[in-house]
């Protein structure tokens, strides 16, 4: 969110008036490099691109943040042994950490490889903006492990015309034609290339960020962070955005030995430490923050999970050792 806010002040557009038409609060703007969901990246870009008429926005946010701002799916494809291994990782992670209306792939064609990038959903607009946006992601993830300068053969995009075309090219640095799927197409042989710079978790800082995997729970986890921006998001909610029925998430969380609640909590703990750790909110707003009726409420909660109350906790953390 960092890089579009950042765009849209620098042609001196309202971000209000931007996050009003994506129907996503502001608050949004006190944590920018959080990763939102696609669906709703998708509606803030397109906001973005109404609001300052430019309609190689896309490109030039891919391009600019790169997969190190895509977070725990950028440190997939750092910590991954190859490419292949790289472009695996990211389909088995995306639709979970992203949108289950997305999907990757990747497809042989001979001696070339196309990987390709879908919305599988029916959508009204905004279809190709959200192409191209990938595209700069896919190059950067295939740039990871072959340099910056690396071009493909061609970028993909679906469409009857591609407006702004060549400055589209220029920014993600690669011909761009038009086809029935978007994607990258180049040689396969690229795929075998290791990892130059890969991602090895040694520090205990390290570990906190180490890549998620492919698993509910950590899926859910995930969303339910995201979520909060909103309101405390509720199981059928995250089911919802999964794909899945209340009780088959529940099963699934069953056999990955948790819970929906046991989850939750765990996040809300995260987030509440996060923002006492700061002087900026008070208790209360902190309270409202993370989805409580008021500060008593949440006192009682923090206690029960901590065994102390958030202001002390505050105090504890502000005072040296």
């Amino acid at each position: 969110m960092g890089p579009i806010a950042e765009a849209v002040t620098a042609a001196g557009g309202s971000l209000r008036r931007v996050f009003g038409r994506a129907q996503m609060p502001l608050t949004l703007l006190d944590t920018p490099d959080r990763l939102i969901l696609l669906r709703d990246q998708l509606k803030l870009v397109e906001a973005a691109i109404r609001e300052i008429g430019d309609p190689a926005l896309p490109a030039r946010l891919s391009m600019q943040t790169g997969i190190a701002g895509l977070g725990p799916i950028g440190l997939q494809v750092q910590s991954a042994e190859t490419l292949q291994a790289a472009v695996a990782r990211v389909r088995s992670v995306m639709p979970c950490l992203l949108q289950t209306a997305t999907s990757t792939g990747l497809y042989r064609q001979g001696a070339q490889a196309f990987y390709g990038y879908a919305v599988t959903e029916r959508i009204e607009s905004g279809r190709q903006a959200n192409e191209i946006l990938a595209l700069g992601y896919l190059l950067g993830t295939v740039r990871h492990f072959l340099g910056p300068t690396w071009r493909p053969a061609r970028g993909v995009v679906t469409g009857a015309s591609l407006g702004a075309r060549e400055e589209i090219e220029t920014l993600l640095g690669c011909e761009i034609t038009l086809g029935s799927r978007a994607g990258l197409v180049f040689s396969s042989h690229c795929l075998l290339i290791p990892n130059p710079k890969r991602y090895d978790p040694v520090t205990t800082e390290a570990a906190d960020n180490e890549p998620i995997g492919d698993d509910i729970a950590a899926c859910v986890a995930h969303m339910i962070e995201l979520g909060l921006d909103e309101a405390r998001p509720s199981i059928d909610g995250i089911a919802r955005r999964l794909g899945m029925s209340r009780r088959t998430l529940q099963r699934r969380l069953e056999e990955a030995g948790t819970r929906y609640a046991d989850i939750q909590r765990a996040v809300l703990v995260r987030r509440a430490k996060a923002l006492l750790s700061g002087e900026a909110l008070s208790i209360g707003r902190i309270a409202i923050e993370l989805g409580y009726a008021d500060a008593a409420h949440f006192t009682r909660a923090f206690l029960e999970w901590t065994g102390v109350t958030p202001s002390q906790w505050r105090r504890s953390f502000s005072e040296p050792s």
